[in-house]
């Protein structure tokens, strides 16, 4: 597997790491890798765990590109949306480890997974698009709007606050948070726990679950592409 992403498997779980840098940019060949790592964990019938860096899962899309000019950026939004959209559907649970700031795209690969620990700490979780001069674009709205509540919904999206770990877990883009060095141990805990589920009634009803929000994201996906960010 690619260095930018590390697979590693035992026991029915596979650990895919996330490693490009000091702030753990998504970039296409990120994606690519990533993509390439959950063929991998769909073959070996496998229970997912993401994770980034101590202190980084991800400080989103990787920014020389996104600058470099409309169409890289386009094109590599619609990768990252389309990763999400493959997260949300994956057929066997995700779980994702957010070992620190999880911001942009970050952020997005937990409003992805089914379910997400992070850790305690001064990091800051959330959307910052607008704040540095980016519209949201259709696919980053709809799949916040389904996971987030309803009040950091606006907060986040219209506003771009950012959140303390603690605070993630009220708005919905962590389930639980716990001390950095349980992390580990809470993680594998919850993916061995998850390996015990029928997969295929797994499958089933996160599919029939989130079929709404599946179709939203093909015809969103759509339509960023076809408009500037």
């Amino acid at each position: 597997m690619s260095d930018l992403v590390s697979y590693e498997f035992s026991a029915g779980i596979a650990r895919l790491t996330l490693n490009n840098g000091k702030v753990n940019a998504i970039s296409p060949t990120v994606i690519e890798a990533f993509n390439a790592a959950l063929d991998k964990a769909e073959q070996d019938r496998a229970v997912v765990v993401i994770s980034g860096q101590p202190g980084m899962l991800s400080g989103g899309y990787d920014l020389k590109v996104m600058t470099s000019g409309p169409e890289a950026a386009i094109k590599l939004v619609a990768a990252g949306s389309t990763l999400a959209r493959r997260m949300l559907s994956h057929p066997y649970p995700v779980v994702v480890a957010c070992t620190g700031h999880a911001v942009a795209k970050g952020a997005f690969i937990l409003l992805s997974a089914d379910y997400r620990i992070g850790v305690e700490g001064p990091f800051k979780l959330g959307l910052n698009e607008v704040a540095i001069g980016m519209t949201m674009h259709h696919v980053g709205i709809e799949l916040a709007r389904a996971r987030l509540t309803n009040s950091h919904f606006n907060r986040s999206v219209i506003n771009a606050e950012m959140f303390s770990p603690a605070q993630a877990v009220e708005a919905g883009f962590l389930d639980r948070v716990v001390a950095p060095e349980a992390l580990e141990a809470e993680v594998m805990a919850m993916a061995e726990q998850l390996t015990k589920l029928n997969m295929s009634a797994h499958k089933a009803t996160k599919l029939k679950t989130r079929k709404a929000l599946l179709e939203t994201l093909d015809w969103a996906i759509v339509e960023d592409q076809q408009h500037s960010l």
